[in-house]
């Protein structure tokens, strides 16, 4: 076995010539092509990297929102609570208004129909008595000095302190 410097060198030349060729048509594309997948893969790990902190993000604003409306319906729900019970406390008032209104009215009327009654009660008194006088004394009397009489005796409080005979 003797060894051939010249096909040692033809070799080696063919088998860097091989893989210069390689190189240059294999492994530059599939490297290139290896680099734009990790560019790739590298952009959507920060791509979803960026959509978790979106996600995150929009989950406390809608958090805050949340909380927001809520807050806002508790001061509606506390400014129409206060606000019927304003118009409840209104409506009492005005019913114990008209309450008052109408015990005073129906005292009034009470007042002016016992004055009415006691006013008819004593003029049918007063022509009893006058008749009852008139048969006792067994003269006749005038309507108007009926009358006369009859005012004088109420007018003197219609007691028997009022008789002097």
């Amino acid at each position: 076995m003797s060894i051939n410097f010249f096909w040692v060198i033809v070799s080696s030349g063919s088998f860097i010539i091989f893989l210069a060729l390689i190189w240059v048509f294999a492994f530059a594309p599939i490297a290139k092509i290896m680099s734009e997948r990790k560019a790739r893969i590298v952009a959507g790990l920060a791509h979803a990297d960026q959509a978790r902190k979106d996600r995150d993000g929009a989950v406390a604003d809608r958090d805050q929102v949340m909380a927001d409306a809520r807050r806002e319906s508790q001061v509606l729900i506390a400014a129409a609570q206060k606000s019927a019970q304003e118009l409840r406390e209104a409506d009492i008032a005005a019913t114990r208004e008209e309450l008052g209104r109408l015990r005073e009215k129906a005292t009034a009327d009470i007042t002016a129909e016992r004055d009415r009654a006691l006013a008819d009660l004593r003029a049918q008194v007063a022509d009893l008595a006058l008749f009852a006088a008139g048969k006792l004394v067994g003269e006749s009397m005038t309507d108007a000095r009926q009358r006369r009489l009859v005012e004088e005796y109420l007018a003197q409080g219609g007691t028997a302190e009022g008789r002097k005979n």
